[in-house]
């Protein structure tokens, strides 16, 4: 079990799980019963270990080569093809049990959702624009989530989804400087690949532009108070602090831009606006 958790890198599940737990709090104004926390819990682990588990067998010939990836475990020997694929398709088929168990809408999208985060693992073959397709498959957590308590769509959650699509391509295209070269001389396509790290950084630095004032969006549809609004404020400071730490020159700090400050900013705009809205019942 282990080393299935690290095939699919299960500790950044931290990166889009808050949001869902945000989401699912902000639909019920206040906690959801329990069982539906347990089954967006259950959606969201096994959307997302089928997503990594498929993009670590879509991608190992190309890890392999990697200096950066050629220790991952299918790489290295330490999970087989076999397995992972295995482990894929329970994961996938976990995410859709639990949305037939929340309500008919979340089963009738969980083939759009699969297709979406399953689907990310050719884009990269195609476009340099897959950063943003990876945004959208975390942006898909808050939307289901709300649906999955309501089980209607609504604008809150689509700004928050849309504020999690460009937060999520900006420190993707961070994470990606590290494979500029590589991505160059083996035909990927990536933003820094295509445009080179510089301008790479200043359409980063757009999309977490963006991104911040989607969520500053969502604080007013949803009525935010001062709680709400200080997790708005410390995601800027999160966002500025990885675009302070990074620069074309110095790539040393990517791993505390990409996994540090990003987790702390999903966890600061989750407990800053659950409570807020707990305290405001």
């Amino acid at each position: 079990m282990k080393r299935f958790f690290s095939l699919v890198t299960f500790s950044h599940t931290i990166f889009a799980l808050p949001f869902a737990l945000l989401s699912a709090v902000l639909a019920a104004r206040g906690l959801p019963a329990a069982e539906k926390l347990v089954w967006i819990l259950a959606a969201m682990v096994g959307a997302r270990s089928a997503a990594m588990a498929f993009n670590r067998i879509v991608d190992r010939a190309i890890d392999t080569v990697n200096p950066r990836t050629k220790t991952r475990d299918i790489p290295a020997g330490r999970v087989s093809v076999a397995s992972a694929s295995v482990f894929c398709a329970l994961s996938a088929a976990l995410f859709v049990f639990s949305a037939w168990r929340l309500n008919p809408l979340c089963l009738a999208l969980a083939p759009v959702a699969l297709t979406i985060v399953l689907g990310y693992s050719f884009t990269k073959r195609l476009s340099a624009l897959s950063h943003l397709v990876l945004g959208l498959g975390l942006a898909i957590a808050p939307v289901g989530a709300w649906i999955a308590v309501t089980g209607r769509f609504a604008a809150t959650p689509v700004a928050l989804g849309l504020a999690v699509l460009f937060w999520v391509a900006g420190f993707d295209v961070i994470y990606s400087l590290q494979d500029e070269a590589f991505d160059r001389a083996h035909g990927l396509f990536s933003l820094p690949a295509r445009v080179g790290a510089r301008r790479a950084l200043d359409f980063s630095t757009a999309f977490h532009a963006v991104s911040l004032v989607l969520l500053y969006s969502v604080f007013v549809l949803s009525g935010g108070g001062p709680l709400f609004g200080l997790g708005v404020v410390l995601a800027g400071i999160f966002l500025v602090r990885q675009h302070v730490l990074v620069s074309p020159k110095d790539l040393s700090r990517v791993d505390g831009a990409f996994f540090t400050a990003n987790g702390w900013l999903s966890v600061a705009v989750c407990l800053c606006g659950a409570v807020d809205v707990l305290l405001r019942r």
